[in-house]
């Protein structure tokens, strides 16, 4: 066998192997992961998760993926809390401790600390028998056979389904809280998803640059205006109202039918009715016009003033698509 095959083998049995461990885990959830889930619905204080080794990381993970979506979460590393760390747990807060073995020295240690103060302790383990499973008010049980690594060493399968089992409790949560994707939006303000969800077009429209002619302009007017503005479009505006836009393609067309356009102004070639919205508008759903009719700039009006155009290419800076 080549060495292409092996390795190709060797990494579908990873991935089949994981995914068996994952599907397996729904015959684990018990009344404990909707008891455990209502506490933290219910919670007036935070989520800590907490965790050592590899389990740290994905203690992380379910931080984050828990605090976008609408759960407030913080981390804290199962070594440092005996260190001092331990006074960032408050009163109203709950806490989930994650730990394969459930036995390791530190969750040892860190489990009565936890207990002392009241506070609600969710664990997740693979050993429902082990210290942190008897000792956890409610068990997250996060069982695997054995893990993908050859060796049987290597946490994989084992941490695949901590992460599993975060991810189905913070989406169990958004369900109870009805999260939307407006709420989406406000913990993610940054980047394409953010933009995609809360950017207006009053906020990228470039209202200094309106192109704009009177309908009895002349072609040459126009042509400097389309020109100047670089929209490759302009309005045509009569008693300060869009009555129609010219684009580039208008001009080729005229020039297409005409030996000359001396005669010509701008009402005469241009085009009524055009597509048009409101700058309060997301710029998502601006795209899908545009994308829907095959064209490429929508005239931008508010209570019947012109406010400018928006250009498809001014969306594609904005990253959105």
């Amino acid at each position: 066998m080549d060495t292409t095959t092996t390795i190709l083998n060797s990494a579908k049995n990873t991935i089949l192997a994981e995914s068996k461990s994952i599907a397996e885990l729904v015959n684990y959830l018990t009344y404990d992961f909707a008891e455990a889930t209502k506490i933290i619905y219910n919670s007036k204080g935070r989520l800590v998760v907490t965790g050592i080794g590899k389990s740290a990381i994905i203690a992380q993970k379910i931080v984050a993926t828990l605090n976008s979506t609408g759960t407030p979460s913080v981390f804290l590393h199962a070594a440092e809390a005996v260190h001092g760390d331990l006074g960032m747990v408050l009163p109203q807060d709950v806490i989930i401790c994650i730990s394969k073995s459930g036995n390791s020295p530190e969750i040892k240690v860190l489990v009565p600390l936890l207990k002392r103060f009241g506070n609600t302790l969710i664990g997740m383990t693979a050993d429902a028998n082990s210290f942190l499973g008897k000792e956890s008010h409610y068990l997250l049980h996060a069982y695997v056979e054995n893990e993908a690594c050859p060796n049987n060493l290597a946490p994989t399968n084992s941490t695949t389904a901590q992460l599993v089992l975060g991810d189905a409790l913070a989406v169990a949560l958004m369900e109870l809280r009805n999260f939307k994707s407006e709420d989406f939006a406000i913990y993610h303000p940054g980047g394409a998803l953010g933009k995609k969800l809360l950017l207006k077009i009053k906020d990228m429209l470039d209202t200094t640059h309106t192109p704009k002619v009177a309908p009895d302009a002349s072609i040459k007017k126009v042509i400097m205006e389309i020109s100047e503005k670089r929209l490759g479009v302009t309005a045509v505006i009569d008693n300060e109202k869009v009555i129609g836009i010219i684009t580039d393609g208008d001009i080729r067309r005229m020039l297409n039918d005409n030996d000359t356009f001396t005669h010509l102004v701008a009402k005469d070639i241009m085009t009524k009715n055009p597509k048009n919205i409101n700058s309060n508008i997301l710029v998502s759903e601006a795209l899908s016009i545009l994308e829907n009719n095959s064209i490429t700039q929508l005239v931008v009006i508010d209570n019947d003033i012109y406010k400018g155009i928006l250009h498809l290419h001014d969306i594609l800076k904005e990253g959105i698509v």
